[in-house]
């Protein structure tokens, strides 16, 4: 299999998802419950979770992002897969002192957050299971702003699962500017969490994990809802999936069906992830 490098931008950042900011996504999931005791504004994000930490004494020192593969974990595991379609920010992280002061987005991408459905303490333990186990694609669009209005604004979500030579949809198409905390409202909201956030549930505090106050972070910012599909959403070898962030004013949806298909690229400014699904080991 060709190896896809991920964009530069990638490299040595710490990578952090958010849980809730998508409305349907969680109960889609299964995992509402999981936050029932954690405070959060009516609307909000429940929080933050670590997927990879450099240097972290732990599994989150494993990089997972990979551009071109997903590799299943071993064991009954490897039926418990389910993609996340999300967009992934790139973020310049300003401090004063021991505390980020600024979050300011320098572009965007198409990025999976692939999760093991299963119990688990803390978030973080069903998101990275080693390499290979994350996707964001290799184009990043540069962004300078997140201002209502801006460029993002006419971006949809989309994303596809093939399968037997099958193509369905496996999210739905949704206009990016539909996150329930987005635009300057949502690079503050990062701030906050990196800062305070504590232990709390599924949660974990996250200002340790910065104590080498990096200069840049890579954030999923939330999950799309599902399509009702023919078939099961759970991950199997062989499987392909394909996450789209795409400009809606300049391509429709059946046109991007028709080059997923076809496997024909979009124009330079719509980053397409495509992972086959791969077996452990």
């Amino acid at each position: 299999m060709e190896t896809i490098e991920p964009h530069p931008l990638y490299a040595g950042a710490p990578k952090f998802g958010i849980a809730g900011n998508m409305a349907g996504h969680l109960e889609q999931a299964g995992e509402a419950g999981d936050f029932t005791h954690v405070a959060a504004a009516p609307g909000q994000p429940k929080g933050m979770f670590p997927y990879h930490v450099p240097g972290h004494a732990s599994f989150l020192a494993v990089d997972p992002v990979s551009s071109d593969r997903l590799v299943l974990p071993p064991g009954a595991d490897a039926d418990r897969v389910q993609a996340e379609p999300e967009v992934g920010l790139v973020v310049a992280l300003d401090w004063s002192g021991p505390r980020v002061s600024a979050v300011r987005v320098l572009g965007f991408t198409a990025y999976n957050d692939a999760s093991v459905r299963k119990p688990a303490p803390k978030i973080s333990r069903k998101k990275n299971w080693g390499p290979h186990t994350k996707g964001l694609a290799a184009e990043v669009v540069p962004l300078d702003n997140l201002a209502p209005g801006g460029p993002l604004d006419r971006y949809h979500l989309m994303s596809f699962l093939l399968r037997d030579g099958a193509l369905y949809d496996y999210g739905e198409d949704c206009a990016v500017r539909t996150y329930a905390c987005f635009h300057g409202e949502l690079l503050t909201w990062i701030a906050d969490r990196l800062n305070d956030q504590v232990d709390e549930g599924p949660l974990e505090h996250l200002a340790p994990m910065l104590a080498d106050r990096p200069a840049r972070a890579v954030i999923g910012i939330g999950a799309t809802r599902y399509a009702a599909l023919p078939v099961s959403d759970r991950l199997q070898a062989d499987d392909e999936i394909i996450i789209a962030v795409y400009d809606r004013s300049a391509i429709s949806s059946e046109a991007l069906r028709q080059a997923v298909e076809t496997r024909k690229p979009l124009p330079p400014g719509n980053p397409v992830l495509r992972q086959r699904v791969v077996a452990a080991g």
